[in-house]
């Protein structure tokens, strides 16, 4: 009876697994987002809208969190400002310049290789111990980074004739890699209070981008299309799913919250060819398995 009432008395906000899972679902769509939108709006003006509209929601809901806690952020603002510039402005730039060049597929497989990137950073900065068995799920996920962005023709990696938007995506992974391996660094304050501030420091970051799109004559407006889809970037990828993760993350620990990552590149891949009809190739199906994984190797290892 006890099990039963607490169980009618748990919400959705207290079920970390449904909190974590629908999570990645919103990051996965994110990628087939960023394919609808193009054509909608310019990704630099998508990058700013997206952040800004993030920092406005956060701020009316806890700006006097972060006031109460300013004591803490004010000494770190400068670390701040760099890790917002490398985890939000940097990688989100770059993830919807490559939407124009590469598929929501490829996008989600290669955004599934930030674990492994992380777990390298880690050990070249920190000197986290890494053991064989990491090292070879290491190298199985960049084999499948590698397989993707030759499209699984071994003859481009000889030429070095890659996909622009998959060396563009491999390069915002690295950006998020290093914004996720400072993060234990982080002031001493609540995940919200800090990423509340980390989200305008991007929206103030992503102001230039997009002013230099006006410049240079590439920018394009949102249409009503492009703003319902950055309107659902902004609310579900970026505010909601950052929300349920930290709860997630608060509820089982962070170990256990990041293995559900994971699912991004499943759910990508699965909502890209749904929605966009993309097509998933055979050497799609070999480099997920291959980043899979080589993940589940390492993770499974550290877990020990």
């Amino acid at each position: 009876m006890l099990a039963r009432a607490k169980a009618i008395r748990q919400g959705p906000f207290d079920r970390p697994y449904l909190l974590l899972i629908l999570t990645m679902l919103f990051w996965g769509g994110n990628a087939v987002a960023g394919q609808m939108v193009v054509g909608e709006v310019s990704p630099l003006t998508l990058t700013f809208l997206r952040w800004l509209l993030v920092s406005v929601f956060l701020g009316v809901l806890y700006g006097r969190r972060v006031a109460a806690e300013w004591p803490g952020l004010r000494p770190r603002l400068l670390w701040i400002a760099a890790v917002a510039m490398c985890g939000f402005t940097g990688f989100n730039s770059l993830f919807y310049v490559a939407s124009h060049d590469t598929t929501a597929v490829n996008i989600g497989i290669i955004q599934g290789s930030i674990p492994v990137i992380v777990l390298l950073g880690a050990f070249f900065i920190y000197r986290t111990h890494v053991g064989w068995l990491q090292i070879f799920g290491a190298a199985t996920t960049i084999l499948g980074v590698i397989v993707v962005a030759t499209a699984g023709d071994p003859e481009r990696l000889t030429s070095l004739a890659f996909n622009p938007g998959d060396v563009i995506m491999i390069l915002a992974c690295l950006l998020y890699a290093v914004y996720t391996v400072a993060l234990p660094n982080r002031p001493k304050v609540s995940g919200i209070a800090f990423f509340t501030v980390m989200s305008m420091v991007a929206a103030v970051t992503t102001l230039p981008l997009m002013l230099y799109e006006v410049y240079v004559g590439s920018v394009i407006w949102p249409s009503f299309k492009g703003w319902t889809i950055t309107l659902y970037i902004a609310l579900f990828p970026s505010f909601i799913a950052q929300i349920f993760f930290m709860r997630g993350v608060e509820l089982i620990g962070p170990g256990r919250a990041g293995i559900f990552v994971n699912l991004v590149p499943v759910f990508a891949s699965a909502l890209a060819v749904v929605i966009l009809s993309e097509a998933f190739h055979l050497y799609h199906g070999v480099a997920l398995a291959l980043v899979l994984g080589g993940i589940w190797i390492a993770e499974r290892h550290k877990l020990r």
